[in-house]
């Protein structure tokens, strides 16, 4: 599981991490993200014999649709998400040109909406805001294993 047949170039496939990338325009770009986030995992899942829970993979729906909201909520034209799996972690990219970083807000139980940032902080092990040379890149990690208890194990970035 996970290595390519032995002899010249063998390797196990989690030394190289594996991805997918994909941009999106319109608020259509939502559902296919997290269409696209599903299909990836699936394929993980599939063709690389690695094993995603169901819990991992609803996080990684929310954390796909939260961010990409966002992207066309508040950045003008395309956003592009990239999905990556290595070192038992998923990460969770979406790329914007807004350059301004989001900010968590307090928690505020009477506040309506604006809660999407504090919900995937909650979710994930890591999360990372960088500006760029044009807009911004976000991204959220999540371990692909769940520890017997159900929760997700701590995992560095």
């Amino acid at each position: 599981m996970g290595q390519l047949a032995k002899g010249k170039g063998w390797q196990s496939l989690m030394a190289r991490p594996i991805t997918a990338a994909t941009a999106f325009e319109g608020s259509e770009g939502i559902a296919q993200a997290r269409g696209a986030a599903r299909r990836f995992l699936a394929d993980v899942q599939a063709g690389q014999g690695l094993s995603v829970s169901g819990r991992v993979r609803a996080m990684v729906e929310l954390v796909v649709s939260e961010l990409v909201t966002n992207a066309r909520k508040y950045a003008p034209g395309p956003c592009r998400l990239t999905l990556e799996v290595s070192e038992g972690t998923v990460k969770v990219t979406v790329w914007d040109s807004n350059p301004a970083l989001p900010v968590a807000r307090r928690a505020d139980p009477g506040r309506i909406g604006r809660h999407g940032l504090e919900i995937v902080m909650a979710v994930c092990q890591a999360f990372e805001g960088r500006r760029e040379s044009a807009g911004k890149r976000l991204t959220a990690a999540i371990t692909l294993t769940d520890d017997p208890d159900g929760t997700t194990a701590t995992s560095p970035m």
